[in-house]
This record gives structure tokens, C-alpha cells and sequence, in this order.
């Protein structure tokens, strides 16, 4: 079998690394891919994910078997929409059904719709009345949403009215995050502890995966500007067990079914961010692939064959796949940024230490802004790698992932060293 894999970072890197151990793929294709993909899969630098019409004429022209579409952007863009036009397999949500995360305000009303618990809110599409509601507002925190996509930072929690009102001028006005921002959602602020479900779906069953937490501020802490994220783990303690059951039964039962009522079917991978509060689980957003980095530390857990499952899942047969199969230990894994990360920074340093980081036992490397410079790996982007790794405890995986991280050295490199610091407060 011929697999494509769209996108460029490290989640695309894990799908590629945990696709290759299916017997049953023979080709791995990624567009455009990176320096850490092209050891294992055929990268199309010259296919960006945006051009969806070149990455069908892509598809066809190889013979690819299944796409798997990494990030959102071309979710929201319509890619399964077209590959299905042209009898193409592909894993992913259609259009109408990514707006889940393309829309802050369409998911705050498939949320109401469905009874799902999620922070009380307002829509604006003017920036007047948005101004207008601040200034009566008399509660603070909130939070101010851009309601279309803003890779990971269009959100801002505002502690005053001074700044809802910057954070509201910033969004309409200044059109910080381009047409994304023309609409924002004011919210409520959720105080608890934060954390990820995935679940891979065809419309009908449910196949939940691990649960996760991310960082995502630059700063230790969890100080600092949102980022896309600075590392994960798995499990999430605080949605193990009963929590976890109450989340698939308020949360993703009640959202599948919505969608399926609404006459907007959902297939993919529906990905839940939470908020764990004294009331129970309340849903911040969805998205509607897999996480990044959240995928790093969820497939080195995943022990069976991902192309099955994926499959199954495209061709709406997800209930022939009995369950997943587990490796029970935890998995950290630690992000390594470029210096300025989430801001500017430079790309193009030579990164050095990788083999022997990857020689470790349990651990592996995955690349999300790399290239090939000559036979140099350089990097190429604000998150630059993701190291993994598995541990017989929590503490054991975080020792070894940061073990593996300090194997690595390229001028600049910026680490969070306190990944995972709520279970260790936990514990």
C-alpha cells in the first residue's frame, strides 16, 4: 500500500514513523515533509499543504492507496472534500464538519445545541459592540478567541478590561491574525487543570485514544505568550479513570451524534481540549486532527497497526478494529525551539547529537522544523524537535526524555525543563 501524509512537523513525523511498522505499507509519501521525515518516507517539498489541487494531482498520479492529512488548514480548506470528488481515499473530516475547530462560534453552538458543557460566551463581528460589551463587563478574567484558525495563538486570557479591550483591538481591528480574527469570542475563564482526548472516529464508533496534556506557554511555569506547544505526556492523570468515561459520555458521544443530526457527519480524529474543573470536564475547543505535540507522546504508546486503523476509519468501518493495544508505560515528550520561539527567530543552525539521542532505549526523536542542508540537518522553524520517551514511571520518562534532549545541541536551542510538573506536584 501507498500512503501520503500531508504536512511538514513533528506529528507528521510520528504518523510517518508509526505508519512504516504496518506491514501492509510498502510507500510512505509526505508533502512537504522535513529533514527527519525523508529517512523514512518520500517528502514533495515542492507540495505545500495548501494546494490542494496539487496534492490530488499528486495522489492520483502515484496511485496513493490512503492521505492522511496532518494539519487543520487544509481540513478547513475542503481537502477531503476534493480527494472524495476524485475517488481518492483519505482520512480526515469533510469541510462542513472541520468547522468544528475552523469556527470558535460554530463549536460554542454545536456545544449549546447538544447540552455539551463548555465556558458561558459572546460572538462579535463588530468590533463596537464587542468594545461595548468590555466596557459593561465587570467580571475578569476572560478570554478572547479569534474564531478562525491562528495556529495556536489566537487565544488571550485577559486579566483586566484595559487589556480585553488591546486584546479585542489587536484581533478586529489591527487584524492581527488576518480574517481569522475578524470575529472574536469573549468567554469565560475556567480555572482546573487542562487536558487532551483524541478519539478516531468514522461517523459511528468511537475509538478513544490516550489521554494527554500539553504545555503550551513558552515559559516555565506555564509562563509566558501560548505556543503550539513545548511537550506533552501521556496518561493525563487528572482524566484517568471515571473522569475519562464522563468525558466520552458528555463530551464525544453528545458531539458525535450532534453532528450526525446536524447533517454534518463527522470522520477523523475528534480531538477534545478540556478544561478539568470542580464541576467536571468543560470543553475549551475542539480540533479536528491530531494534536502536535500531542501525537509524540500518544503513538509511541500505540502498539498496533495505525494504517488498519485509519483505514477502517476512512471506509467507515472503524467496529472491525477490537480495540487498541497498549504499552501501559507513560510517554514525555520535550519540545526544542528555536531562540525567540514564539517570535522571530533564525533558522539554518546545524543541529548536532541526533543519532546518539535516538540510539537511546525507548526514546525517539521526531523532527518539526528541520531541512537537508546537504548531508547537514539544519533547522528550519520555531519548534524544531520533539524528543520522546517511554518510562516505567512518570519520572523514569521525563528523566530519559530529557536524558535524550541534552544529547542534542544547535546554537540557540530553547527547552522548558519543567515538562510535566503537575504530576510531579501530583505525587
Amino acid at each position: 500500500m501507498k500512503v501520503l501524509v500531508v504536512g511538514g512537523g513533528g506529528r507528521e513525523h510520528a504518523l510517518c514513523v508509526a505508519l512504516a511498522k504496518s506491514p501492509k505499507v510498502d510507500t510512505i509519501f509526505c508533502a512537504p515533509g522535513n529533514g527527519g521525515i525523508a529517512a523514512i518516507a518520500e517528502c514533495r517539498p515542492d507540495l505545500l499543504v495548501s494546494d490542494l489541487e496539487g496534492l490530488v494531482a499528486f495522489a492520483k498520479d502515484a496511485s496513493v492507496d490512503l492521505t492522511v492529512v496532518g494539519p487543520e488548514a487544509p481540513l478547513v480548506a475542503g481537502i477531503v472534500d476534493r480527494f472524495q470528488e476524485e475517488g481518492l481515499r483519505i482520512f480526515g473530516p469533510p469541510k462542513a464538519a472541520a468547522r468544528l475547530e475552523g469556527s470558535k462560534d460554530f463549536a460554542k453552538q454545536v456545544m449549546l445545541k447538544n447540552n455539551i458543557p463548555t465556558a458561558a460566551h459572546h460572538t462579535f463581528s463588530e468590533l463596537a459592540e464587542a468594545k461595548e460589551y468590555v466596557e459593561q463587563n465587570d467580571v475578569y478574567p476572560v478570554v478572547v478567541k479569534a474564531d478562525g484558525l491562528a495556529a495556536g495563538k489566537g487565544v488571550t486570557v485577559c486579566e483586566t478590561r484595559e487589556a480585553t479591550i488591546a486584546a479585542v483591538e489587536e484581533s478586529m481591528g489591527a487584524r492581527r491574525f488576518g480574517d481569522a480574527g475578524a470575529i472574536v469570542v469573549i468567554e469565560e475563564f475556567l480555572r482546573g487543570e487542562e487536558a487532551s482526548v483524541h478519539a478516531i472516529t468514522d461517523g459511528e464508533t468511537l475509538l478513544v485514544l490516550p489521554s494527554a496534556q500539553d504545555h503550551k506557554r513558552v515559559g516555565e511555569g506555564d509562563t509566558g505568550p501560548n505556543t503550539g506547544g513545548m511537550g506533552a505526556y501521556s496518561p493525563a492523570p487528572v482524566v484517568e479513570g471515571e473522569m475519562m468515561d464522563r468525558i466520552v459520555r458528555t463530551v464525544l458521544v453528545p458531539t458525535l451524534h450532534g453532528m450526525k443530526r446536524a447533517g454534518t457527519p463527522f470522520r477523523g480524529v475528534l480531538y477534545a481540549g478540556l478544561m478539568i474543573t470542580r464541576g467536571g470536564p468543560r470543553v475549551l475547543e475542539y480540533n479536528v486532527r491530531f494534536g502536535d505535540p500531542e501525537t509524540q507522546v500518544l503513538f509511541p504508546r500505540m502498539k498496533g497497526d495505525l494504517f488498519d486503523i485509519l483505514s477502517a476509519a476512512a471506509d467507515g468501518d472503524l467496529s472491525s478494529i477490537e480495540g487498541l493495544d497498549l504499552d501501559e508505560r507513560p510517554c514525555v515528550g520535550v519540545v526544542v525551539a528555536s531562540e525567540g520561539y514564539p517570535g522571530p527567530y533564525q533558522g539554518g543552525k546545524e543541529i548536532v547529537g541526533l543519532e546518539a539521542a535516538n540510539a537511546m532505549e525507548d526514546v525517539v526523536v521526531y523532527h518539526a522544523g528541520t531541512r537537508l542542508s546537504g548531508d547537514r540537518i539544519v533547522t528550519a522553524g520555531g519548534r524544531v524537535l520533539c524528543v520522546s520517551a517511554l518510562g516505567d514511571d512518570f519520572q523514569a520518562a521525563r528523566d530519559r526524555a530529557y536524558e535524550g534532549v541534552d544529547a542534542i545541541h544547535f546554537t540557540g536551542a530553547s527547552v522548558r525543563r519543567d515538562i510535566g510538573w503537575r504530576v510531579l506536584a501530583r505525587t
